[in-house]
């Protein structure tokens, strides 16, 4: 078995309190802006150090008047916005535990979660959310109150605590440990019920000291950074506290729509975001380029870009490539630099594979992805590139004070601070997490000399075909996902004579494509996946992924679906991931036509 181990370089205290950032900014540095906030005509308001620790004490302050006892469970149902920490960190120094659903969750998906930790108060964001609890909510016996953020949450919080003195809340802080839970996320469920993941004070100290140490370069007062992916989950959630602890002034935002607008207006020094978001920056500036005629330039420049950082990986860049790629920075570089705010030069990936490919291309423009690697078992990362250790391709090394070990089968084992205790109330399924007090990934994984990690595969999703052959569907579909046309691809096979691919279009990508190839922009879409010039492009990509992989593992078949998959649609998770059980239910007629 191979093993490494990275030194901690932090400790933790016994009474760890993650809302303990608040009042320190506050007593330290009350000036410091530490959020930004919109302020409705387009420009920002300013949190200050000082503000935000009065507003945490004031909600928590009606948390406790609320009847919010010490452990008791406060769930969370909105998008990614300021008044999410807000209420995480009161819910902290109320010394309370924080229960995350995402804002898109079904009625049965709140259900089970309510039920399962036995919520006491909810806080949802608007009418819609409302009524998706009023569908379920003879069913809450625990639950004693759901409040509205769009309806003065905060507000009303604040009146219920205003006779109760501050010391109440420093009262009640004290008597949080570190070993106390501080909050239950729940797993996406791509398979059976979800469990809920109990993280405590001490798992997210870890993450956030872990994190600093590693990348102090960007997690530093004066940096600003635009927080987009959900709260609800634990990546977000966590590089939120390590850059609210590391003084970063973080705005939020929920709509994805607008994304390179909102950079531009913002200009983050930083942000993070699942591979997702990346892929399209990049096929956007692609197929702009192709649609104007500088299809070419674009191309070399982006074969440039990625020469120029697998150089710096081995040696340095010779002399011809760096003429090259000063041409291609005033061409091409600098307006998509420009496209994420101008100033961004770092950002953090997680949430599935990014590629090497694509954190080549993105390095060699000038934006480093430090990409990283973790579970919400975890506290999100548990290893990741940072500006002193990346080897692009890989997840990085493990954090200070963690380790990684690949099992004999090729599993990848973890063991550290951040690494939880266990699910809430499931003693079966903590103890079937765990051998020898390393934790189980379900991650198949490889480690190099220099401890970094290569994930190459999920051991749950690992197909077995006909013939015996063992394949590890996600380099093939990451591959399929990096062409413009291509939203989402699901390999198939298990138990089949070959492995296909069930593909869906990206929607973005279409109306381009149709002027580009002659056809009425109202063709529809049932036409157009069986269109030979269409078809045509999704197997050379294909062709291309499967240069990758050996003949017996290689994409043989194809069907194009007339249909996209989302969140929304139940085929996606929330950040993003298939959920294979509910594609291979939804569309088993089409997998069967590919093998029938």
């Amino acid at each position: 078995m191979r093993e490494f181990e990275v030194p901690a370089s932090y400790t933790i205290p016994e009474d760890a309190n993650m809302s303990d950032g608040a009042f320190r900014h506050a007593e330290q540095t009350p000036g410091l802006v530490v959020f930004n906030t919109p302020d409705g005509k387009g420009g920002w308001n300013d949190i200050t150090a000082t503000e935000f620790a009065a507003t945490v004490t004031g909600v928590a302050k009606g948390l406790i008047a609320a009847g919010i006892e010490l452990g008791d469970r406060v769930a969370i149902l909105a998008p990614t916005r300021y008044e999410w920490v807000v209420l995480d960190f009161a819910i902290w120094a109320a010394g309370g535990c924080t229960v995350a659903i995402y804002d898109s969750s079904s009625a049965e998906q709140a259900k089970w979660i309510l039920q399962d930790s036995a919520t006491k108060l909810l806080i949802v964001e608007n009418d819609k959310h409302r009524a998706t609890i009023g569908e379920i909510e003879a069913d809450l016996p625990a639950l004693r109150e759901t409040l509205l953020l769009e309806k003065g949450a905060i507000e009303e919080l604040t009146a219920r605590g205003a006779d109760l003195g501050d010391q109440v809340v420093h009262e009640r802080r004290a008597q949080v440990k570190a070993a106390s839970p501080a909050t239950l996320i729940y797993t996406s469920g791509t398979t059976g019920r979800p469990k809920g993941v109990m993280l405590s004070h001490a798992n997210l100290y870890g993450e956030s000291a872990a994190d600093r140490a590693a990348m102090s370069e960007f997690l530093r007062p004066g940096n600003r950074s635009l927080l987009f992916l959900p709260l609800a989950h634990v990546f977000a959630r966590a590089v939120a506290l390590a850059a609210f602890d590391a003084g970063v002034t973080v705005a939020h935002t929920s709509d994805w729509s607008t994304l390179v607008e909102q950079f531009g207006a913002y200009k983050p020094d930083f942000i993070l975001s699942v591979p997702r978001v990346f892929e399209k920056v990049f096929n956007a500036a692609k197929q702009k380029a192709h649609d104007g005629g500088k299809g070419a330039i674009f191309d070399l420049a982006a074969d440039t870009a990625v020469a120029y950082s697998t150089a710096l990986q081995s040696g340095g860049p010779g002399l011809v490539l760096k003429l090259k790629h000063a041409v291609f920075d005033k061409l091409v570089y600098g307006k998509l630099r420009e496209a994420l705010g101008g100033r961004c030069d770092s950002a953090v990936s997680g949430g599935g594979p990014l590629g090497a490919r694509l954190g080549h291309f993105f390095r060699g423009v000038g934006v480093t992805i430090y990409e990283g690697y973790g579970l919400t078992e975890s506290t999100a990362a548990v290893s990741v590139n940072t500006p002193r250790h990346i080897k692009v391709g890989t997840v990085g090394r493990p954090l200070p004070g963690h380790g990684a070990k690949i099992a004999e089968d090729g599993e990848l084992l973890l063991r550290g601070p951040v690494i939880f205790n266990g699910y809430w109330g499931n003693a079966e399924a903590s103890e079937d997490a765990f051998a020898d007090g390393w934790f189980k990934t379900g991650d198949l994984g490889a480690l190099d000399d220099e401890g970094f990690i290569t994930i190459t595969g999920r051991k749950k999703e690992i197909i077995v075909t006909a013939g015996g052959k063992n394949v590890s569907p996600g380099m093939l579909e990451d591959d399929l996902r990096a062409t413009a046309l291509i939203s989402q691809a699901m390999v198939v096979g298990d138990g089949q004579p070959f492995i296909a691919a069930l593909i869906t279009l990206d929607p973005e990508a279409l109306p381009s494509w149709k002027e580009r190839n002659n056809l009425p922009a109202d063709t529809p879409i049932e036409q157009v996946i069986e269109n030979p010039a269409l078809v045509a492009e999704i197997n050379a990509a294909v062709a291309e992924a499967n240069k990758k992989v050996s003949h017996a593992e290689a994409i043989k078949k194809i069907r194009i679906l007339p249909m996209d998959w989302t969140q929304e649609t139940g085929e996606l998770t929330p950040k993003m991931s298939l959920r294979r059980a509910v594609v291979m239910k939804k569309y088993a007629a089409d997998v069967d036509a590919i093998y029938n």
